[in-house]
């Protein structure tokens, strides 16, 4: 039910798209969208301070005339993920509420039933600090947020927040600069004492799936839209069922679909539904601008990876170079 209805929904958002205007004129420090140039401009950011992601062009019968030629999406391949979500995730789907259902798919609020913190409760300062020409968020939390955030980080295996619940770790996040290449050692060697799903403990070898991500520009929505298609441990691409065993499943079918590549003809992809994005860029534009600072443009695409992440906890990518919280 689910498959034929986002495939209905996709038709239909695939005519609207075509049929609406491009957006010219900057609309991001009022309601979080961006124009086909500040796409490119964010874009650019992320390929000069996260080298793992690259431009692409796409096949020529799919190119949109409206950004250029070379720079049509963005990727990122061979992204490891280490575990099944299974193994991390503790959904409850007695916290959840679908909000705001309707003709775009809808979102879903993942624990709104359950006990959360509010946000001026967690956030006593947000600035941008200037580091090498290059603007970067950073929050300052007050200490009992600190100290919360501190033994959350200590538990990999705790509970993947909500693209809501992003707005809380944004505010409580105590960690600088994510080093990722340790992050991946760790995780690494955690997965590799998981039997079934994460390989085998009598050989010792850990068996990874690898992603291929891409973030297109969503003409309807005007904000980003991130892809991902999976490989087995042998370069096998992943059945639909296996790729939603790495979505969190507070989001598979619901906020998490399989749909058309707008720019490759490889079949369906798992992609994350922008109907909400520019919602939260917004509340954070808004929190960091209460503290008395701006948030640029150009570090769109830095805090989009940020609370995307919460869809695919599991998967290894880089989006934290350059980019702070603190």
């Amino acid at each position: 039910m689910h498959s034929v209805k986002n495939l209905f929904l996709g038709k239909a958002l695939g005519v609207a798209e075509y049929l609406i205007p491009i957006l010219k004129e900057s609309k991001f420090k009022e309601t979080g969208v961006l124009t086909p140039d500040e796409f490119v401009a964010a874009g650019d950011h992320l390929v000069y301070h996260c080298p793992t992601w690259q431009w692409a062009a796409g096949e020529e019968s799919k190119l949109k005339s409206y950004l250029p030629k070379e720079k049509q999406f963005l990727i990122t391949r061979n992204v490891p993920c280490y575990k099944r979500l299974k193994q991390v995730d503790n959904h409850q789907e007695n916290f959840e509420k679908l909000v705001e259902e309707g003709d775009d798919g809808g979102w879903v609020d993942t624990h709104h039933f359950a006990a959360t913190s509010q946000l001026q409760d967690s956030v006593s300062e947000m600035v941008i600090d200037d580091n090498k020409g290059s603007k970067t968020a950073a929050a300052t939390p007050a200490p009992a947020a600190r100290s919360n955030s501190a033994e959350e980080d200590d538990d990999e295996d705790g509970e993947a927040l909500d693209m809501e619940e992003m707005m809380e770790q944004l505010e409580a996040e105590d960690q600088a600069t994510l080093d990722m290449p340790t992050v991946i050692k760790q995780t690494a060697a955690a997965a590799a004492t998981v039997a079934p799903a994460g390989g085998d403990l009598e050989s010792g070898i850990l068996q990874t799936r690898t992603y291929d991500l891409n973030i297109t520009y969503d003409k309807y929505y005007q904000t980003p839209r991130l892809w991902l298609f999976g490989y087995n441990e042998n370069r096998k691409p992943l059945s639909v069922d296996e790729m939603y065993e790495d979505i969190s499943q507070d989001h598979a079918h619901k906020t998490v679909t399989m749909e058309a590549h707008p720019h490759l003809s490889i079949g369906l992809m798992a992609s994350v539904h922008p109907c909400k994005h520019a919602e939260v860029m917004k509340k954070i534009i808004q929190t960091v601008a209460e503290g008395g600072s701006e948030l640029g443009v150009h570090v769109y695409l830095m805090i989009f990876l940020k609370f995307v992440q919460a869809v695919i906890p599991t998967i290894e990518y880089d989006y934290t170079q350059h980019f702070q919280l603190c």
